[in-house]
């Protein structure tokens, strides 16, 4: 597992931070592999699924509609 510096999760959050809802849920349904965004041992983590799933409410029908499945 990848370790990141401080300095990258900060950035990180800060990206998250901006990030938009539909960004957000294509981040989550395409991203292959590993990604600094959903480390459950990382700040960024956390603050993705927050902002995802508890600012934004998640994924939408017309969202979900739009991105696919690729």
């Amino acid at each position: 597992m990848k370790e990141y510096t401080e300095q990258e999760v900060k950035d990180a959050l800060a990206v998250i931070e901006k990030m938009g809802h539909y960004e957000m849920c294509s981040l989550w349904r395409f991203t292959k592999g590993e990604s600094i965004y959903f480390r459950s041992d990382l700040p960024t983590g956390e603050a993705f699924e927050n902002r995802l799933f508890k600012y934004f409410g998640g994924f939408t029908p017309e969202i979900s509609k739009e991105l696919g499945w690729g």
